[in-house]
């Protein structure tokens, strides 16, 4: 796959993950059960979360170590809602369709290095890392956003500081949208889905499978959360 193509993918299974969840017209900026969408609201309490990844809190201990898969996760979750501030403000503005958005990413500055390895995450400076989050939630409060805001320039620096470059995004993307839509198939919504599984978290369960098994396909990934499930 091209970087092109690793980029379309998301937003295309973003797309009919919005469409799926929230209802087909969720652009209009509500859900099919009427609740009101904010996905600049979801960006910043992404990265709220993602700052707690870190030691931040100065009367604790600070030497912890960083749970690195964790902040991954934490990015990816970050990038689900970017996309789908992309996918509403396109359509709503009628600035062209999925092939559009890939291109003008593509030109995004920031963005060829996104395709490059990503850094060390040891020669990175978590309280480094904390301010760049807090620009990110800063910039993400522009009402007029589009795709060469300067948010996502600080979203791909961000990104590979914490070790994750667009390969890494699209293999964690995939394994969570899988993980969503496994979710919303058993009972997400209705408050019957049970996110423990013998004890882990099944965000945790679905790292571990990627661990195990390289490179997993969509199909696949979905029949082991089935059978890690039951």
């Amino acid at each position: 796959m091209t970087n092109r193509d690793y980029v379309k993918a998301m937003f295309e299974l973003q797309q009919s993950l919005n469409d799926d969840t929230n209802g087909v017209g969720w652009e209009k900026g509500y859900t099919k059960t009427n609740n009101i969408i904010n996905w600049r609201r979801c960006i910043y309490m992404e990265c709220a979360e993602l700052i707690d990844s870190f030691d931040w809190k100065h009367w604790k201990d600070l030497n912890k170590p960083i749970d690195w898969e964790n902040v991954r996760v934490e990015i990816v979750d970050i990038w689900h809602f970017i996309m789908s501030m992309i996918l509403e403000h396109y359509k709503l503005n009628n600035l062209g369709n999925i092939d559009t958005i890939v291109s003008d990413i593509e030109n995004v500055k920031g963005f060829k290095e996104f395709c490059n390895e990503p850094f060390k995450t040891y020669d990175v400076n978590s309280f480094e890392i904390i301010n760049d989050i807090e620009t990110l939630i800063n910039k993400s409060t522009n009402k007029n956003l589009t795709v060469f805001d300067p948010m996502f320039i600080e979203y791909f620096a961000l990104s590979l500081k914490c070790g994750v470059n667009l390969h890494y995004l699209y293999q964690y993307y995939i394994a969570k949208n899988v993980l969503n839509r496994f979710r919303q198939n058993h009972g997400y919504k209705d408050g019957t889905y049970k996110k423990i599984w013998n004890g882990k978290e099944d965000n945790v369960v679905m790292l571990e499978i990627l661990t195990k098994h390289k490179n997993p396909t969509i199909d696949e990934l979905y029949a082991k959360l089935e059978e890690l499930y039951k």
